[in-house]
């Protein structure tokens, strides 16, 4: 597990293209037959890419969680966006399609990833936070979302939000998750733009054609940067820091939160004349 410790937003405007990507952009998550995570100190969240082939894979504890199994103190939130698979928890299997959510308590002692075909494995987006207390694992697939569509062409930001865990769908301590697909023609995400100081995001960029990329935006609304994305990267970003992109085609993305308030809308929305 890669530990990531991110700059601070003082020291955020001196860093050069290359700083900025070491210190938010997340890469080669997903390798056939391994299991990759991260470690933030942005609200202790952890990432990871898991792609099973021939053979299952656990999600094991580490040093750095100082707990004897990976959920002895968290909740896991997964989301496949690769061929079918199957997540084992302690035991009893959750079939995930494409899209399909599963999440998983605090106090599940084993975690197994399978995929239905290795030559089309599944590819598994999993982010975890501490817990404080155990909720249910469940499994919810993306007709069982919560959908709200948003934005308009005029604007080139049409686009299905889907919900899964959240205040309304899967109860969880201090995860919030979910996925937005583009509509074909619009580019621009997670408008307006905003931050919220109460938590933590983490965006993974899926769907994306490989001739395609998303110029993801982020820091303060007054001195705003942007790192170039690739399909299945992710990007780190920290409670003080705005997070919205343009893809040169349409695309999807999970989105991911933990922080002080598991309200979707607890935003704090910035003008688009405001950003600079």
């Amino acid at each position: 597990m890669e530990i990531r410790h991110s700059p601070d937003p003082d020291h955020y405007p001196r860093l050069t293209a290359e700083e900025l990507r070491a210190g938010y952009l997340v890469q080669d998550l997903f390798r056939p037959g391994m299991a990759n995570l991260l470690y933030t100190d942005l609200d202790r969240a952890i990432l990871g890419g898991v792609v099973p082939t021939k053979q299952k894979l656990s999600l094991a504890t580490s040093k750095e969680l100082a707990s004897s199994y990976f959920c002895e103190r968290r909740e896991i939130g997964v989301i496949n966006i690769g061929g079918n698979g199957a997540v084992v928890v302690d035991g009893k299997e959750f079939a995930l399609l494409k899209r399909d959510c599963l999440y998983i308590g605090r106090g599940s002692k084993q975690v197994e990833f399978t995929s239905a075909n290795e030559q089309e494995p599944a590819w598994f987006f999993l982010v975890s936070y501490p817990a404080h207390a155990a909720h249910p694992t469940r499994l919810a697939t993306v007709k069982e979302a919560t959908a709200v569509d948003l934005g308009s062409a005029q604007d080139a930001n049409q686009r299905t939000i889907r919900k899964y865990i959240h205040t309304g769908g899967i109860p969880s301590c201090q995860l919030v998750m979910g996925f937005t697909e583009l509509k074909p023609g619009s580019v621009w995400n997670s408008m307006p733009p905003h931050t919220h100081e109460r938590r933590t995001e983490i965006y993974l960029y899926f769907d994306l054609a490989a001739d395609a990329a998303v110029f993801h935006f982020m820091g303060r609304a007054g001195e705003t940067r942007h790192v170039v994305m690739h399909n299945g990267e992710a990007v780190l970003s920290p409670p003080w820091s705005t997070h919205f992109g343009a893809g040169t085609r349409n695309y999807s993305f999970i989105w991911a939160m933990g922080g002080e308030n598991q309200e979707f809308a607890d935003m704090d929305p910035i003008a688009v004349k405001d950003l600079k």
